[in-house]
């Protein structure tokens, strides 16, 4: 399998006690421009909101650095 892209969405809410916790499970987009959309779109609804992308080759397990792609609100270290 050759290498692609690998474009991640991801949200996260408070909880009571001000903790960051995802909205939902981490959701792999089909392109940049579509992340980038919906993030736009999710922002207004949640504390943070975050889409990277990063050159991917699982068959081989070798993954580039990530690109922050758009980025809004708070979002925990995710590193």
């Amino acid at each position: 399998m050759s290498a692609s892209k690998l474009i991640v969405l991801m949200a996260f809410d408070e909880s009571a006690d001000g903790e960051l916790v995802p909205a939902f499970e981490p959701k792999q987009v089909e392109t940049e421009d579509r992340a980038v959309r919906e993030a736009r779109a999710l922002s207004t609804r949640h504390a943070g909101v975050i889409a990277w992308a990063r050159d991917a080759d699982p068959a081989v397990g070798e993954y580039g650095p990530p690109v922050e792609l758009f980025k809004h609100g708070k979002i925990p270290d995710l590193e």
